[in-house]
């Protein structure tokens, strides 16, 4: 057998397949840079210095929920910011251990979660205003479980914050906060890791000579897209330009009561006049059916106006405007 028939007889082998090559150290694969740079700002933390904008919202948070409460208790309360600080979330959470009921809320814009609490001492103020105290008997110190009760107002306050939150956060992004659920242990108010760094802002509530504390935690995740919107400092900003400010404060104008005055004759006397009138005396007016009533509203004229009649009742029918300048002072012709 010669060597070509030899070759021929050998089988035909497939190699298995070895291992796959291993890179060198300095050989990576390529990342998109908007992902390298979120890592690093999520590795370097939140710079509260450069976030101006934050403390701008939370002021106006602060400011919402104070008018939130005018609508539902009769003593005034008053909300302020106290501070704001960056740290870990588990840390902020154990500070209020059995000490405290907090809302997770669902901002469905930022896919993401929130977390506002409030301490004990703010919800036994919270109760008492609601149900009418004054503040003379002292404040409660009793470290029990909350009651039903309690937990409904928490509950209520929850629903005005939610809408508080949406109106100051809205300077910078707009979403909705939803209540998704309330809890009273801090191990089960969790919404992401113990060791995920956040962002906590307190308020001091005060009312009835006590007070208490919210806190809300904002995790870091949740706040990195918001980053350039908050690092804006708005300059000439001010409550008067802020429409949805300026929208509250006239339809709260437009709900005060107002005394209205008509004055269908004025006459002076003298002091001798006024002292010798008597009961059952008559004064005589030189007004008319045809003669103008002026309409006057917190001792200033406001209007001329037509009397009438009307279904059994009087009735004045405005004119014109008075115009102060070239009018009297009360309204009469120079």
């Amino acid at each position: 057998m010669d060597e070509s028939q030899t070759a021929d007889a050998v089988p035909e082998t497939t190699p298995e397949p070895g291992p796959a090559p291993v890179l060198p150290p300095f050989v990576t694969a390529a990342k998109p840079a908007t992902d390298i740079r979120a890592r690093i700002q999520e590795a370097g933390g939140l710079s509260l210095d450069r976030l101006p904008m934050l403390s701008v919202v939370f002021d106006r948070l602060a400011t919402a929920c104070s008018d939130a409460d005018k609508h539902l208790a009769g003593s005034s309360t008053f909300y302020s910011l106290s501070g704001v600080e960056s740290g870990r979330f588990g840390e902020f959470l154990d500070a209020y251990d059995a000490n405290a009921v907090v809302g997770i809320f669902h901002a469905s814009s930022w896919d993401g979660h929130v977390l506002v609490g409030l301490d004990r001492d703010f919800i036994y103020t919270m109760t008492e205003v609601l149900f009418g105290s004054d503040g003379s008997e002292p404040p409660v110190e009793d470290e029990r479980t909350f009651s039903a009760i309690e937990l409904r107002i928490a509950q209520l306050v929850f629903e005005q914050i939610g809408k508080a939150l949406e109106s100051s956060f809205g300077l910078v992004s707009q979403t909705s906060f939803r209540l998704e659920r309330t809890e009273t242990r801090m191990e089960f108010a969790v919404i992401g890791r113990r060791s995920n760094k956040a962002v906590q802002a307190k308020f001091l509530l005060q009312a009835l000579n006590r007070g208490g504390e919210m806190f809300l935690i904002i995790p870091q995740t949740v706040l990195n897209p918001l980053r350039p919107a908050l690092g804006k400092l708005l300059t000439g900003e001010s409550s008067a330009r802020d429409p949805h400010w300026a929208e509250q404060i006239a339809a709260e104008v437009q709900k005060t009561t107002v005394r209205l005055r008509a004055v269908l004759e004025e006459r002076h006397l003298t002091l001798g006049e006024i002292a010798g009138l008597k009961v059952g005396q008559v004064l005589t007016l030189d007004a008319t059916p045809a003669t103008r009533v002026k309409l006057e509203g917190n001792d200033r004229p406001l209007f001329w106006c037509r009397a009438g009649q009307s279904q059994g009742s009087y009735v004045l029918r405005i004119e014109d405007a008075i115009n102060p300048e070239k009018e009297g002072a009360h309204g009469l012709l120079d």
